[in-house]
């Protein structure tokens, strides 16, 4: 069954004034409340899962810590990664969380192979690979049946802060970008590869692009 789908453009926005957006977003919709894809960049920032443990935030230094309430453990965020943050009615899709996370990760590897890059998901630790490396994280939360947090990938970024913890709980795993095996070399490219396949995954039988907060939801509680 197709529907309607809004394409939200963030731009480089702060991650706890987008992530308690998503917190209102979520509590305030209804049944007839669209689902959305947020697409946006962030500023540093470190955010640690529910089920995020302390030694793995190795040596954070000026980077702020940021402990949501998303699945996972740690991972970066920062300029050049392409974040893209599911809002998405589950009950009246009629899927379940694991079938959402096995379709943003189908996302991923659809849009890298546009670019003839080989990546793949890993059952036993969510995300998306190239070469044993990681290139996209993905961090989800259920309210109410409806999903919000999404997927991160790296395109074009500095990884150094990705030394500081031990991403997604793993010590010493590899991070790359897409830049670096060529695939996408910009955030435009990558986001566009992203949300046509997402669009296509998600069977959006139309799609609406708009650019900012929903004005509901923009009040947040630092």
């Amino acid at each position: 069954m197709k529907s309607l789908l809004i394409v939200r453009q963030l731009s480089n926005m702060d991650y706890s004034k987008v992530w308690h957006a998503m917190q209102n977003f979520t509590d305030n919709r209804d049944e007839q409340t669209l689902d959305e894809l947020w697409l946006v960049e962030h500023p540093a920032v470190f955010t640690q899962g529910q089920a995020g443990k302390d030694e793995h935030l190795l040596m954070p230094g000026n980077i702020d810590v940021v402990k949501v309430d998303r699945g996972g453990q740690v991972t970066y965020h920062g300029p050049g990664q392409q974040v893209i943050y599911f809002m998405i009615n589950l009950r009246r899709k009629k899927i379940g969380v694991r079938e959402l996370v096995t379709l943003i990760e189908n996302t991923i590897v659809a849009a890298l192979k546009d670019f003839n890059v080989t990546a793949y998901p890993k059952p036993d630790a969510p995300g998306v690979y190239v070469a044993e490396k990681k290139v996209a994280s993905l961090g989800l939360r259920v309210r109410k049946g409806c999903s919000f947090h999404g997927l991160a990938l790296n395109v074009n970024m500095d990884l150094s802060p990705f030394l500081r913890i031990n991403p997604c709980g793993y010590a010493g795993l590899e991070m790359i970008q897409t830049c670096d095996l060529k695939g996408p070399k910009d955030i435009i490219s990558a986001s566009d590869a992203l949300v046509k396949h997402a669009i296509n995954l998600l069977q959006a039988s139309d799609v609406e692009y708009q650019t900012g907060l929903p004005s509901s939801y923009e009040q947040t509680n630092a």
